[in-house]
């Protein structure tokens, strides 16, 4: 690490009152100097969207103590990209965090979190970032066990870096009466979400629809995945990247016959 405190800006897409942004930004304080921008109230489930059909709002607050925090009416994405194009303007984050989510993140759900979507966006910056996970999706989960892993993991990446276009997705079992077996460096599981959609009606007699379903591992069994190492009480480690081509296939449509 440089001499000087790093500077790490933090963000999340359960908007800026949740608990567990609140111990992230406890935690970095730890580290170096920590800015702050998080959406103005919950915005899980966005996956990479910006906005771009309203206006932006984005507004100093003193939620939290001794840090320079703003709330964005955007997604988390439009939160980093204000982050570090307006709040912080000739200051590159040496850092981006984002979490701690209320809910797992791992599998196919990367391509959908917010969560995940604001350590991206950091990548695609240029910036090393870790969006950090707890499977509990209560108000009040117990996000204890999480620190000296988020502190380690933290540190190894200020000194370290990450490879350019690269974020990590980090996720943690739900506390239990076990202690955490440890770090397992994993690959996404090849899963997805069966939906089922419930049919419903309005008070108005309108009909509407509520989103449910289960969701199907294909790797089951296999221990160099995410869902395996959750499974397990370890704490998933993935590597992200977005750049989605898919390499392999470049050749293959190659030898394909066009007119």
């Amino acid at each position: 690490m440089h001499s000087k405190k790093p500077l790490i800006l933090v963000s999340n897409d359960d908007g800026i009152t949740s608990l567990g942004i609140k111990t992230l930004i406890e935690l970095m304080k730890e580290l170096g100097e920590v800015v702050v921008v998080a959406p103005d109230s919950p915005q899980s489930g966005m996956g990479h969207a910006i906005t771009i059909g309203e206006p932006l709002r984005l507004h100093a607050t003193e939620i939290f103590e001794d840090v320079k925090a703003y709330e964005c009416s955007g997604t988390p994405a439009d939160c980093v990209k204000l982050g570090k194009h307006y709040v912080l303007k000739d200051r590159t984050p040496d850092l981006v965090v984002s979490g701690i989510n209320h809910g797992s993140n791992s599998s196919i759900s990367v391509l959908y979190s917010g969560t995940m979507s604001a350590a991206i966006e950091a990548a695609i910056e240029g910036i090393p970032a870790i969006g950090f996970s707890l499977c509990d999706f209560g108000p009040n989960a117990d996000f204890s066990h999480t620190k000296p892993y988020i502190l380690q993991l933290a540190k190894a990446v200020l000194e370290n870096g990450l490879p350019k276009g690269v974020a990590l997705n980090v996720n943690f079992p739900k506390k239990t009466h076990e202690s955490i077996k440890g770090l397992r460096i994993c690959r996404q599981t090849n899963g997805k979400w069966q939906e089922e959609f419930e049919k419903r009606k309005d008070p108005y007699g309108r009909n509407y629809f509520w989103m449910a379903g289960n969701f199907v591992n294909f790797d089951e069994g296999r221990e160099d995945t995410c869902e395996w190492a959750l499974g397990n009480n370890y704490v998933s480690v993935v590597p992200c990247q977005y750049d989605m081509t898919a390499y392999q296939t470049i050749k293959l449509m190659q030898e394909w016959q066009f007119n």
